[in-house]
């Protein structure tokens, strides 16, 4: 436990955190507005024109979207904080004082991990909170209630916490295995944003190719896009069951965490 807290309170002693916590802000609310037309335009019967069909045309499904709104730039601002976790033991040169403190380095890792999951949780919180207050809102105006009492929502909510803590844990592995702080933000921030972008248009290619769209679903062996998956209702033409994207997403999570600790291990920190 003095690790794990030891680690919160690198963190909380740089102001790196908070600027990413004013991005996931405003995150929120882009995509709430978003979702919020979204969810106007298909809850009125015009779904249809924006590919909302079966399952994901329902209010529990929209109220779900609607719940978890600003996920997408969330998730990518706390796997930084799990990489700067990491970096910035190499940046400020205090690695080598950390592990000699520690000389178990699984340890060190390990307290990283929690504590990642830890700041992980509080993003998530805060996040939902927002969300929760105007979700609500936004639908009870709307003559739809709240919806929480559904399982398609509270299922959403409760898979959007396992994303965001699995998220900064990726960001601890991606840490151990670029040590270079700038060189791990820039290549996982473009690897994220661009990555998931390139990814989807090459399935949509190979689809077309194959002449075959079950192959589109399949994208979903890409991180990000899982994360979407796990929190959406139903399946479509383009994404597998909810499920499918946890499985990926927590099969990440284990892979980076087991090499985090074998590299670390490994590493000559002198």
């Amino acid at each position: 436990m003095n690790l794990v807290r030891s680690e919160l309170l690198k963190i909380r002693t740089t102001s790196t955190w908070w600027w990413l916590a004013i991005g996931a802000l405003l995150s929120i609310a882009m995509a709430f507005a978003f979702n919020a037309w979204v969810a106007d335009e298909t809850l009125s019967g015009n779904g249809e024109n924006l590919g909302m069909t079966g399952d994901q045309a329902t209010a529990p499904a929209q109220a779900a979207n609607l719940y978890t709104s600003g996920q997408y730039l969330g998730l990518m601002f706390v796997m930084l904080i799990g990489i700067l976790m990491v970096t910035n033991e190499f940046f400020h040169q205090t690695a080598t004082t950390t592990f000699l403190s520690t000389p178990r380095r699984t340890s060190v890792i390990l307290s990283k991990l929690v504590a990642a999951s830890v700041l992980g949780f509080g993003f998530w919180l805060a996040t939902t909170v927002i969300d929760l207050i105007a979700g609500a809102t936004f639908l009870s105006l709307n003559d739809h209630g709240t919806l929480l009492d559904e399982w398609a929502v509270q299922r959403a909510l409760l898979l959007n916490l396992l994303a965001y803590a699995i998220w900064t844990v990726l960001g601890v592995g991606i840490g151990t295995l670029i040590t270079n702080q700038l060189g791990a933000v820039i290549t996982s921030a473009v690897l994220y944003l661009v990555g998931t972008q390139v990814v989807g248009l090459l399935f949509m290619l190979l689809a077309n190719v194959l002449d075959n769209e079950a192959v589109v679903k399949w994208q979903v062996i890409w991180p990000a896009v899982a994360s979407t998956v796990m929190v959406s209702e139903g399946q479509t033409d383009f994404t597998p069951e909810w499920w499918v994207g946890a499985l990926v997403l927590i099969g990440y999570a284990v892979v980076s965490g087991v090499v985090g600790i074998l590299i670390t291990r490994r590493r000559d920190v002198s």
